[in-house]
């Protein structure tokens, strides 16, 4: 135990919970060896530690370490990037390059997001693996690489294998020691302990007293599901650092920071059975702003039904609240009977339904039909992305920031949609 405190000292890694301890003591126990190792994990869980672990207590220390995020690397370049290419080997190779896995001779490669990579480069990877032999874009001579491999991802690879996105075989190769991350929900008394070291970071980074929080504070803290994980709770406690003049946190100034605060869950999105638990926080909000927006067009056919039946409708308890509380108007009010009673105006041609002046300019003289408005998540997204390309000439570093998302979700994204 003492190793694995000594590891989490030099690595700045903080917690105490046994599925951490568990972790780290793996990638201590393989290191040695030649092992390729998989570490899974949700994104924001740290997972880029355990290599730099398995590195520095490795025979290869003294060797090179170098990490790619397999993710952030366009299909048509992977190859090179990984491999190296010949001179001419493509339009804009202007020159021989060293790929990753020659740089990287004797020492340790990480592969981040390795479920990201293309099919053929995933063969070619294989082979790395079975043989240390591979060749440069261009080329057909075989070179030889002695590097030790250690890959990660947020991804469920056995989902991945089924369909068709990441070869079997591969898996196998990649995971003959496995270590998992436990989510930061699942490490519920390291949470304020990772509070207080990012409290105290930005204090002495910005120049002004450490916020703390209060016992209220605190179980909010402790009881948030983080579906962001470390990352997120970091992102939180910069804002918070930053933003806050009283350096006393409550619960309730907590709680504003924390989207969809619940003591039990994030419910409004969060699925345990969710396919892909690796939701950004911007993609979390447009899940909000479309259910919102269902349930505002369910109240105003709800409405439009009201208006058909001469001006009232037993509507029952909650409704009522909810229809009362959507048109705040004077002009409308729900009774304690539970019937919504709309005002009506005489006119020459009957009975006209005045409506509250904050519903709109819809006319309601004749019956009319209420489409309800399909709303996409993914036509949404699309339509953003094409934008924020569009506005930056393509250029994904600048779209990507521009969307409130890493460039290598951007790229995925692309991939997904098959945007050009």
């Amino acid at each position: 135990m003492m190793d694995v405190q000594k590891a989490k000292q030099r690595f700045g890694i903080i917690g105490s919970s046994p599925s951490l301890n568990r972790a780290i003591e793996t990638a201590m126990q393989v290191a040695p060896t030649d092992l390729s190792v998989l570490i899974t994990g949700e994104s924001g869980t740290g997972k880029e530690a355990m290599p730099q672990i398995i590195h520095q207590f490795s025979v290869r220390k003294h060797g090179p370490y170098i990490a790619v995020n397999c993710g952030a690397i366009p299909d048509g370049t992977i190859d090179s990037e990984l491999f190296g290419h010949e001179k001419g080997s493509f339009t804009g190779a202007s020159g021989e390059r060293k790929g990753y896995f020659e740089v990287a001779n004797e020492g340790t490669i990480f592969l981040d997001e390795v479920a990201e990579l293309p099919m053929q480069t995933q063969v070619r990877l294989l082979r790395v693996l079975e043989t240390g032999e591979f060749m440069k874009v261009g080329s057909s001579k075989v070179q030889k690489t002695d590097v030790r491999i250690v890959a990660a991802t947020n991804v469920n690879v056995t989902q991945a294998i089924s369909k068709n996105k990441f070869r079997e075989d591969l898996f196998y190769r990649l995971n003959t020691v496995p270590i998992q991350i436990p989510a930061l929900r699942e490490r519920k008394a390291d949470i304020y302990l990772l509070f207080r070291k990012f409290a105290s970071d930005f204090a002495e980074k910005y120049r002004m007293p450490s916020i703390r929080l209060d016992e209220a504070a605190q179980h909010v803290l402790s009881s948030h599901r983080w579906p962001g994980n470390i990352r997120q709770l970091k992102n939180i406690t910069e804002q918070i650092s930053i933003i806050e003049q009283d350096r006393n946190v409550s619960s309730d100034i907590l709680i504003k920071y924390l989207p969809t605060y619940n003591e039990n869950k994030l419910p409004v999105l969060f699925s345990e059975n969710n396919e892909e638990s690796n939701v950004t926080d911007r993609e979390l909000l447009y899940k909000v702003l479309f259910d919102m927006k269902k349930d505002m067009t369910e109240l105003k056919k709800l409405v439009a039904e009201v208006i058909k039946n001469g001006g009232e409708i037993d509507l029952g308890g909650d409704n009522a609240r909810i229809v009362q509380k959507l048109y705040d108007d004077e002009s409308l009010s729900v009774s304690h009977d539970t019937t919504l009673h709309i005002p009506t105006s005489p006119s020459t041609d009957g009975e006209t339904v005045v409506m509250p002046s904050s519903y709109g300019k819809t006319d309601y003289h004749q019956p009319s039909e209420i489409i309800e408005e399909s709303l996409s998540l993914e036509d949404q997204e699309i339509e953003l992305i094409k934008k924020a390309l569009e506005k930056y000439r393509g250029k994904r570093k600048y779209a990507a920031k521009e969307l409130g998302i890493s460039e290598r979700t951007l790229y995925r994204k692309i991939k997904e949609y098959n945007l050009s």
